[in-house]
């Protein structure tokens, strides 16, 4: 079954999700605050394929429950339930380890959309991780293990949620090519994705963290101006 984790303190929006979501057929877990969502995750023994967050909520925060989730497990898809006028907090929950967010007020499709593109890449890390696949693409002092989602620099282990890995693959892949924020959008986050542009350049500063020895000067991850980025190492 596929289970996923809604943590919203609002009751009517949170039975408004629940609702959709099983008739999409999730199995779905509650939570009405940021405590009781991590309790919920222990209780299942960290079973769980995707989690939706609300940002505002009292008590622990849902910024501070993705930061938790995302140091417990690095392969649970996180997406952050936003404000319209919150611009900041989506910023902020896609640095801390998000993979995606929703902005209040949504459209149950588009919710389900997102979940659904979601699940989709945390299945397939899952059924790599436990199937016999190992090849690993190299690239420069970086190696890239398409079994485990992992990504080594210099023999060092870096971890990646499952967008910067997406990513990490796609510049992989296309070594010194010129990638369109466009065509990175696509690959990663699916032709059908309804959301900003943007989320793309947040995740590339969240690799830059990551990857680059010095940030602010990335070596490795350029800026193509006027149109995205390449890989060059």
């Amino acid at each position: 079954m596929k289970k996923i984790l809604v943590c919203e303190d609002e009751a009517t929006i949170r039975d408004f999700v629940v609702i959709n979501l099983t008739r999409a057929g999730y199995d779905v877990i509650e939570a009405d605050n940021g405590d009781a969502a991590l309790e919920k995750y222990d209780e299942n023994n960290g079973d769980l394929d995707v989690a939706i967050l609300d940002v505002m909520m009292p008590g622990k925060d849902g910024f501070a429950v993705c930061k938790e989730l995302r140091a417990r497990n690095g392969g649970i898809g996180i997406i952050m339930l936003t404000a319209r006028t919150q611009e900041m907090d989506k910023v902020t929950g896609l640095m801390l380890g998000a993979d995606d967010y929703v902005t209040k007020p949504f459209s149950p499709s588009e919710l389900v959309a997102r979940v659904d593109a979601l699940y989709r890449r945390v299945s397939l890390a899952k059924a790599n991780f436990e199937s016999n696949f190992k090849e690993e693409i190299k690239s420069g002092e970086f190696v890239l293990n398409l079994r485990n989602r992992t990504l080594l620099k210099s023999g060092k282990v870096i971890e990646l949620t499952q967008v910067e890995f997406q990513i990490m693959e796609f510049f992989f892949s296309n070594p010194g090519n010129a990638l369109d924020r466009t065509d990175i959008l696509n690959h990663v986050w699916g032709e059908a994705y309804v959301g900003e542009e943007k989320i793309v350049d947040v995740n590339i500063r969240r690799l830059r963290m990551k990857v680059e020895d010095e940030p602010s000067n990335p070596k490795y991850i350029v800026t193509v101006w006027g149109l995205g980025y390449k890989w060059d190492a």
